[in-house]
């Protein structure tokens, strides 16, 4: 594991934060792009305290340490379990979000190394748990991306689905299919300058999905 295809100013971020106690675990886009696959880049950090109701003092704790290294942050958004904060360093800027998460991964986190400091960074199996249940939530493409990317790495589809409702109570192989038929990737991938191609590339592998996942939720 590297720095991936994260940037200098969220690596300095993940170094800084990394002094917070108890310490968080890096998921989403972050460590996939930074420290699993590099199929792609990514706009924000998101830091889960698992097993943790509500963040308590970690948003301010947060802000001193990157006030301290010399990083401008101001908050977006702030509620007892989520602090959303946008960090910049005079030329960058990088939207980092901290999560209380009130109950434990399905899979304990790998170590990775980060200027020498060492973080805590959400499984591939982890990740492929959290990627499918966000996109029943709020199917955007680069979810469906990194659900391809995950599976095309080896991930494993069938248990994937299996973690999934530990994620989401109300996450369902069918009910995902349902909301991925009224997706369709192209307007996205026009609006984030894909080609064509590339756009195609994941609307038959959104069709591919929905085909598996119908097929693995019918009754033998």
């Amino acid at each position: 594991m590297s720095g991936g295809r994260l940037t200098a100013l969220q690596l300095r971020i993940l170094r800084v934060l990394a002094r917070l106690a108890p310490p968080w675990t890096l998921t989403g886009g972050g460590a996939l792009a930074g420290f699993h696959l590099a199929h792609r880049e990514t706009r924000d950090l998101d830091l889960f305290w698992r097993n943790r109701g509500e963040l308590g003092e970690l948003v301010a704790d947060a802000f001193d340490a990157l006030r301290r290294d010399g990083l401008d942050a101001r908050a977006l958004r702030t509620a007892p379990a989520f602090g959303e904060l946008q960090v910049t360093d005079g030329s960058d800027s990088c939207i980092v979000d901290l999560v209380a998460e009130p109950f434990p991964p399905v899979e304990a986190p790998v170590a990775a190394e980060v200027a020498g400091t060492t973080i805590a960074v959400d499984s591939r199996r982890e990740l492929l748990a959290g990627k499918l249940a966000t996109l029943l939530e709020r199917s955007e493409l680069r979810d469906l991306d990194d659900v391809k990317a995950l599976l095309e790495a080896g991930g494993d589809l069938e248990r994937g689905l299996r973690d999934a409702p530990a994620k989401d109570a109300g996450f369902s192989p069918l009910t995902l299919a349902w909301v991925l038929r009224d997706y369709d990737p192209r307007p996205a991938a026009k609006a984030l300058g894909l080609s064509d191609s590339r756009a195609e590339e994941l609307v038959s592998f959104r069709q591919w999905l929905i085909g598996r996942l119908t097929s693995l939720a019918a009754p033998e």
